[in-house]
């Protein structure tokens, strides 16, 4: 090994929450994380799909439960985020408990962005985003990175008990998100070798697992195993991102894909694409996950083919016109992280691999 040189950002960077509570029975422990925090007033999110869940957090609250906020929907609307402010200062709520996948904890973050209260966050599904302080929030139908501690959860409660529900495909394309995050990260100049480190385990775990769940998707053990990659992979997020977020935000926050299949869809063609031109980076994920790093993008894309998803833009409808937007877009909105360029011609050429699902 040649003796390492690296420096790391600080702020936002590679912070992680500074309480994980992961384990079966863990969703109990809301209420004790509440009073631990000293707060008083507690305003529980979720999306509409999840307020019975939202909702039997309120009992063990007693006087702390100051309502229910079930409005979350994908990709954080600016204009629900400023709404939601408002109804958790109305409610004099001092503390947010996110419970839900992607869209309840983004809600949870755009809230807290601007009150700077605490976050106890509880993922039911595989997003990873309940691990960081980044945050995409959708303005004039483009959605925008947002960075900031004050959007850290203080407490992440993982239960796998609280994903034995999510139907197949879901937990399929929310793993392949969790998946995305591990690929994507290693690849920056922003990420700690202790995250990178996540990026492979996580990796790992989530190949291992995800097929398991998508069989029995009751299978407890691989429940934990797929949530436990997710987690890993969540903290490797913290790290930075590049291209594969930059590609599937815009595919989410401006031409309203489903946030997980925006990343299953994209993440073999953008892993094929880092394994050519950051090999050394790539190699310690491909390891894990036991591939080839030169096959990486076409073992993501085999991968995705088994657990029974659409495997092409052009499956789910999306319009071949739209793709040169969808590739200016990307442009436009690149944080200037990826190590290997990010032109039209590299987005388009990736974006028309992805819609005539094209074995990288």
């Amino acid at each position: 090994m040649q003796n390492p040189t690296f420096s790391t950002p600080g702020d936002i960077y590679n912070a992680t929450p500074p309480r994980i509570l992961f384990g079966a029975g863990t969703f109990s422990q809301v209420a004790a994380e509440v009073e631990r925090l000293g707060s008083k007033r507690a305003m529980v999110i979720s999306t509409p799909g999840r307020s019975a869940l939202a909702e039997s957090i309120g009992p063990s609250l007693g006087d702390r439960f100051a309502g229910l906020l079930p409005e979350a929907v994908s990709q954080v609307p600016i204009e629900l985020a400023i709404r939601g402010r408002q109804k958790v200062q109305d409610a004099g709520a001092d503390c947010l408990i996110s419970v839900g996948g992607g869209a309840s904890i983004g809600l949870g973050k755009g809230i807290a962005l601007e009150l700077g209260i605490p976050i106890i966050a509880i993922p039911t599904t595989y997003s990873g985003s309940e691990m960081t302080g980044f945050c995409g929030i959708t303005i004039d139908g483009v959605k925008r990175m947002h960075t900031s501690l004050k959007m850290l959860a203080s407490t992440v409660i993982y239960d796998p008990e609280l994903t034995l529900k999510l139907p197949p495909a879901v937990s399929a394309a929310s793993a392949m998100n969790a998946l995305a995050h591990c690929i994507d990260a290693v690849v920056v100049a922003t990420c700690s070798p202790l995250m990178a480190l996540a990026a492979a385990e996580g990796a790992g775990a989530i190949h291992a697992s995800i097929a398991r769940v998508v069989k029995t998707p009751t299978d407890v053990g691989a429940r934990t195993e797929a949530l436990y990659g997710a987690y890993l992979g969540g903290a490797a997020l913290t790290g930075g991102f590049a291209l594969q977020h930059g590609v599937a935000h815009v595919l989410g926050g401006s031409f309203n894909v489903a946030h997980g299949l925006s990343h299953a869809l994209m993440l073999p063609h953008v892993a094929a694409y880092h394994a050519r031109h950051v090999p050394d980076a790539m190699a310690p994920v491909a390891r894990a996950m036991g591939v080839d790093c030169d096959d990486l993008g076409g073992a993501v894309f085999d991968l995705l083919a088994s657990l029974e998803l659409p495997t092409s833009l052009a499956d789910i409808g999306f319009d071949e016109k739209a793709l040169d937007r969808v590739a200016q877009i990307t442009v436009e909105t690149d944080n200037r992280e990826n190590p290997a360029p990010v032109t039209f011609d590299v987005v388009r050429q990736l974006l028309s691999d992805a819609f005539h699902g094209k074995r990288p």
